[in-house]
């Protein structure tokens, strides 16, 4: 008898790279559809205590749910007209800061011309066109503004009615589960629900505490150094901080940017340089780990390319849900035997390592002393 064909490795490569590349074109052609059910899905799982709470409280099951998502939705709505009531005040007074950082630049123009010799005429050509292509694309960053903001309500509303739906029947979606593996894969899949469920809650809620505390120490800094509009810039530098790597820079860089607008000095700038990026080696080194838990652990690399493919996807909510997604496809991964080498490549050991180099050098010092 001919022994059965076994798929070599190059093979089970290629198909899963194939699998990865015919996933990545279904969310972003769908990514209309995908992501508010998504939102949903991360909301869901992050609501469930508050209703179980409510259940055990005797609540009906349809009005602890509802009960659970209005919460949700009042919270939702009471961040985004916070945010909103603190921008209209730093709309306003845009041509101010436009004017102030006028005078910036014409301060840098005088010392590139003394120090790099730079003709004023040359920088001039560079700073019209530049002025030029922004003037061509303001009215249609308000024309965008308007468009995302109608998105967003759209998102929101979707977002919370299928979040109450999917509390309602999320037993009816767990047997469904169930009933599509088969019957020695049921253990697995236990372990992977129970996973990813303690992860996105440890994850989320992590997140909201973290982005609350560094929100406040960034506008207490802020307000310290006397910067303007200081609870919004602490606040949406706080909220650009979820984004990994990127978004320090980010909100950072919005932050000096609107400081120079607002001062004609330089001190007050170095100072929120040093004073943010205090908060933010805490934030990484201490606060991170304490708070958001050593369950997300995602290396650099691959939050960094997570990230940047996220955003190409879908935009924005792509580069907000690429660390979630990554570490539930970490729990999947590390559950499948033939996909257990793509767990090893998302995955960040280098504690690990850290601490077996430390055991090992304690066990020679020992060893020599005996």
């Amino acid at each position: 008898m001919s022994k059965p064909e076994t798929v070599s490795y190059p093979q089970k490569l290629s198909y899963q790279l194939s699998t990865i590349l015919l996933i990545g074109i279904f969310i972003y052609v769908g990514h209309g559809v995908l992501v508010p059910i998504y939102f949903s899905i991360l909301l869901t799982i992050l609501l469930l205590p508050v209703t179980n709470l409510l259940e055990k409280l005797y609540f009906p099951t349809i009005i602890a749910n509802f009960i659970a998502v209005i919460l949700a939705l009042s919270f939702i709505v009471g961040v985004i007209y916070f945010l909103s009531s603190q921008m209209a005040g730093f709309l306003n007074d845009i041509p101010s800061i436009r004017l102030h950082l006028t005078q910036h630049i014409a301060d840098l123009q005088n010392w590139v011309v003394q120090k790099l010799h730079i003709s004023a005429a040359q920088q001039k050509v560079i700073i019209d066109n530049a002025s030029e292509n922004v003037r061509h694309s303001s009215g249609q960053y308000i024309g965008q503004t308007f468009l995302h903001v109608s998105e967003t309500v759209m998102i929101i509303v979707l977002v919370a009615i299928y979040s109450f739906l999917l509390l309602c029947y999320r037993h009816l979606i767990k047997r469904f589960l169930f009933a599509v593996f088969k019957s020695e894969h049921k253990e697995r899949l236990q372990q992977v629900i129970l996973e990813s469920k303690q992860i996105i809650q440890k994850y989320m809620t992590g997140l909201l505490i973290e982005m609350a505390i560094v929100a406040t120490c960034n506008s207490v800094v802020l307000l310290l150094i006397g910067v303007k509009y200081a609870i919004f810039l602490g606040v949406f530098a706080a909220v650009l901080n979820i984004v990994p790597y990127i978004g320090l820079f980010t909100g950072l860089l919005f932050t000096v940017l609107v400081s120079l607008g607002t001062y004609s000095g330089i001190n007050e700038i170095v100072w929120i340089i040093v004073g943010l990026e205090v908060i933010h080696f805490l934030d990484a080194n201490f606060l991170m780990t304490k708070v958001v838990g050593s369950k997300v652990k995602i290396n650099a690399l691959m939050t960094i390319v997570g990230v940047v493919i996220g955003g190409t996807l879908i935009g924005l909510p792509g580069v907000f849900l690429a660390l979630p997604t990554i570490a539930i496809l970490n729990v999947i991964f590390s559950q499948i035997d033939t996909l257990k080498p793509w767990s090893i490549l998302l995955s960040d050991d280098r504690e690990n390592i850290t601490q077996k180099k430390i055991l090992k050098h304690l066990q020679k010092l020992s060893s020599k002393k005996k």
